[in-house]
């Protein structure tokens, strides 16, 4: 659905995208995640036709975006951080006047209108002046619109930006609804948006793409520097005694922990999953064991990781 390949962007002693490359296959829900000043919005504004790239080529559903850019058009719903909405109309009212000018006839405008204004929970609302409705309202009127006219790719920059936590999970359960019929590229900065929203993260910094995998692949990926942590019934001459004989353990710390446990962080080598050795050795000794678990990365871990070289590269 989406292939880029050396994509460039430079402003005047700015190099907003430094040569990117990737692809995005049909049905994805793909997270363009970084910092303000990454290069998402620009990537996307590229992507849409908004503007052009200065040199690299960028491809939806088989058109070029520079030379086809009328047939990519078509093919696209595209949601931009600051909606330009029409204040002055009634909900309805805008959907129609959207709808047809994607090219949508009469009946199938009406046809499209009630769908979305249903998918999106608009209904109640479809009577309203849209500058009389509430940010989140005005996000699902910006999304119905992206979506009226069923496009290939749909494309939303910052989607519940300014949105209060109820409205967040309204319009984060109408994106995921969009997966499989849609490809849907997302670009935030709020790190639990891409965890419960996409099957794929890309994280940029600087104009580059530093990572690009599943969520869970990323975690795996980290698994290694991951710490397994166990409390233990006891004494802790005994454990350090066990831990630093194991040669699966990397490092090791040994705590009070309450009553007569002690909590041992384990850092094990090379990835190793010490939880089966750890249970077996527990009950060989006939020790109390209350807790036995891994650690699992959160996407902050990972953005941290990942990005932590070129900032201290850049400092």
């Amino acid at each position: 659905m989406i292939d880029v390949s050396n994509l460039t962007k430079r402003y005047a002693g700015h190099t907003a995208l430094a040569g990117i490359s990737f692809s995005v296959a049909p049905g994805e829900v793909v997270g363009l995640l970084g910092p303000n000043g990454a290069g998402k919005s620009t990537t996307m504004r590229i992507l849409s036709c908004f503007m052009p790239a200065t040199s690299g080529t960028a491809r939806v559903a088989g058109y070029d975006v520079f030379h086809d850019s009328e047939e990519v058009r078509r093919r696209i719903g595209y949601m931009p951080e600051n909606n330009p909405l029409h204040n002055e109309m009634r909900v309805r009212e805008y959907l129609k006047f959207r709808s047809r000018l994607k090219g949508l006839s009469r009946a199938r405008s009406r046809e499209r209108i009630d769908t979305v204004l249903q998918q999106c929970s608009l209904t109640d609302v479809s009577k309203r002046i849209i500058g009389q409705l509430s940010k989140g309202y005005k996000q699902r009127v910006g999304l119905a619109d992206a979506i009226v006219h069923e496009p290939d790719l749909i494309i939303l920059d910052e989607p519940t930006v300014g949105l209060d936590p109820h409205q967040i999970r309204l319009v984060r359960q109408l994106i995921k609804s969009l997966a499989g019929q849609h490809t849907v590229l997302i670009s935030t900065h709020i790190l639990p948006e891409v965890e419960m929203m996409c099957s794929r993260v890309m994280i940029m910094l600087g104009g580059k793409i530093l990572a690009s995998d599943s969520p869970a692949n990323l975690q795996q990926l980290m698994t290694g520097r991951g710490q397994i942590i166990a409390e233990i019934a006891a004494p802790i001459v005994d454990l350090k005694s066990v831990w630093s004989q194991m040669a699966e353990v990397e490092h090791y710390d040994v705590s009070l922990a309450e009553g007569d446990f002690h909590r041992c962080a384990l850092t094990p080598l090379d990835g190793f999953d010490l939880r089966p050795k750890i249970f077996a050795l527990v009950k060989q000794r006939g020790w109390q064991l209350r807790e036995l678990t891994r650690n699992r990365h959160s996407l902050e871990d990972i953005y941290v990781q990942v990005t932590k070289p070129n900032e201290e590269e850049e400092s």
